[in-house]
C-alpha cells in the first residue's frame, strides 16, 4: 500500500467517516457488564482496565485485517484502524454499508498514519493497550506477487511498528502476523534436519535467497527483527505463523500474498509442508492469543487447519487459485514421499484451554 500525505481534505473525510461509524455503533455498551459509557472520544475505565478493550490494527482493510477487526468487535473490543490513503477509507465505508464490518456496539476509529514514520505510528497507538500488525503489502507492479523490494519494505515497516509499540506509554502487547514459511524453508535434504516442524523451527535465510523466495524472506527477516526490538524495548510480543490463508473469495481478495506464498509449492507439497488455514479460524487465533498474553501466552504460534495431501484437496486448492493440480504436485505421487510433520500443538493447547474456560 502506498504512503500518502495527510491533507486537510483527508482529515475531514476521516472525521466524517468516523462520525458515521459511531452513529451506527452505540457508544454505550451494556451497563456494567464489559462495555463502555461516556463521551464519544472518551472511554471511561471499568475497574481501571479500559485500555484492555481498545486495540489498534494495521492493514485493517486487508483480507486478514478485516477478519481480525470483526473478531475483535464480536469479542467486545473497540478498534482503531490505521489507514494510509483515501482508497482505504472508501473500502471501510463500503464494508460498513454492506455489513461486512460487524460493528455491534463497539467503537471503531479510523486514523491516518505512516508505516514509514515511528512518530506517526506512536501517535496512532496512543491510548491502545495492544497492537495487531498484519503486515499486508502488495506488489505495485501487480505481476510478480511479491518482489525482493517488497521484502525490504515489509521488514522496515515491521521494525517501525515494533519500535513505536516499544515507546508507546499505553501499548503492552503486540501480535505480529508472520508466516509458516518462516519455519519450513530449510535444506530438507540434510539427514540431521528434524522430522518435526513446530514453532521452534526457523527457515534458513540462505535457502530463501537461493530459491528467490522473497515472501518467505520478508516474513523471516521481519519476524526476527521484531523479536530483537521487542526484547530490547521490554515489549511483550507474540507472533502467529499461518499457513496459506483460505476462505470465501480468498484468492480474489488477496491474490498477491497467495501467489507469493505458493512460490515453491511443489517442494512444499513433496515434503508434506503445504498447509492451509481458514481465515475465520486464523482471526480467532489472533484474538485468543492476544487475550492470553495478559496471562502467560508468548512466543511463536504455528496456525493451520489442513496439510494438503489428498487428491480432492489438491484439486480444490487448484480451482480456488486458478491453477491446475499438476502445478501444485509437479506430478509427484502422494505415496512414498519424503515426509515432515507439521505441528501446531502449542496453539491447539491454548485454544483448547480458552474453550474450556469459556464453557465453565
Amino acid at each position: 500500500m502506498g504512503i500518502v500525505r495527510l491533507e486537510e481534505t483527508q482529515k475531514a473525510e476521516l472525521e466524517e467517516f468516523r462520525r458515521m461509524l459511531l452513529s451506527c455503533a452505540a457508544v454505550h455498551r451494556r451497563k456494567d457488564d464489559d462495555g463502555f459509557r461516556g463521551e464519544e472520544n472518551a472511554l471511561p475505565a471499568r475497574n481501571g482496565d479500559v485500555l484492555d478493550r481498545l486495540v489498534c490494527i494495521t492493514s485493517g482493510v486487508s483480507y486478514l485485517g478485516i477478519a481480525i477487526v470483526n473478531q475483535l468487535l464480536v469479542n467486545g473490543y473497540s478498534v482503531r484502524i490505521i489507514v494510509d490513503n483515501e482508497e482505504d477509507v472508501e473500502k471501510l465505508r463500503e464494508m460498513e454499508v454492506s455489513g461486512e464490518m460487524r460493528l455491534n456496539n463497539s467503537i471503531v476509529e479510523v486514523v491516518m498514519a505512516k508505516l514509514t514514520e515511528i512518530e506517526s505510528l506512536t501517535q496512532a497507538f496512543d491510548g491502545c493497550r495492544g497492537v495487531f500488525h498484519t503486515a499486508a503489502f502488495v506488489d505495485p507492479a501487480g505481476l510478480s506477487g511479491y518482489t525482493k523490494a517488497m521484502a525490504d519494505i515489509e521488514v522496515n515497516a515491521t521494525k517501525n511498528v515494533i519500535k513505536a509499540c516499544g515507546v508507546s506509554p499505553s501499548v503492552r502487547n503486540c501480535i505480529l502476523t508472520s508466516s509458516l514459511l518462516t519455519c519450513i524453508w530449510r535444506d530438507n535434504s540434510l539427514d540431521e534436519i528434524p522430522h518435526l516442524v513446530d514453532h521452534k523451527c526457523w527457515s534458513d535465510e540462505s535457502v530463501c535467497l537461493n530459491k528467490k523466495l522473497w515472501y518467505a524472506l520478508g516474513k523471516l527477516r521481519a519476524e526476527k527483527a521484531a523479536w530483537e526490538i521487542a526484547k530490547e524495548a521490554g515489549l511483550k510480543l507474540a507472533t502467529i505463523c499461518p499457513g496459506l490463508i483460505t476462505g470465501s473469495g480468498f484468492f480474489q481478495r488477496s491474490p498477491t500474498s497467495t501467489i507469493a506464498y505458493l512460490k515453491g509449492v511443489q517442494e512444499m507439497y513433496a515434503y508434506g509442508l503445504l498447509a492451509t488455514v481458514d481465515i475465520d479460524r486464523l482471526a480467532k487465533a489472533h484474538v485468543r492469543v492476544f487475550e492470553e498474553m495478559k496471562k502467560t501466552a508468548s512466543g511463536r504460534y504455528i496456525c493451520f487447519d489442513h496439510v494438503i495431501e489428498r487428491e480432492d484437496e489438491i484439486e480444490k486448492l487448484a480451482r480456488e487459485t486458478g491453477t491446475n493440480a499438476s502445478s501444485i504436485t509437479g506430478g509427484a505421487s502422494c505415496s512414498n514421499r519424503p515426509r515432515f510433520e507439521l505441528s501446531n500443538a502449542k496453539l491447539a493447547r491454548l485454544m483448547l484451554k480458552t474453550r474450556r474456560c469459556n464453557s465453565e
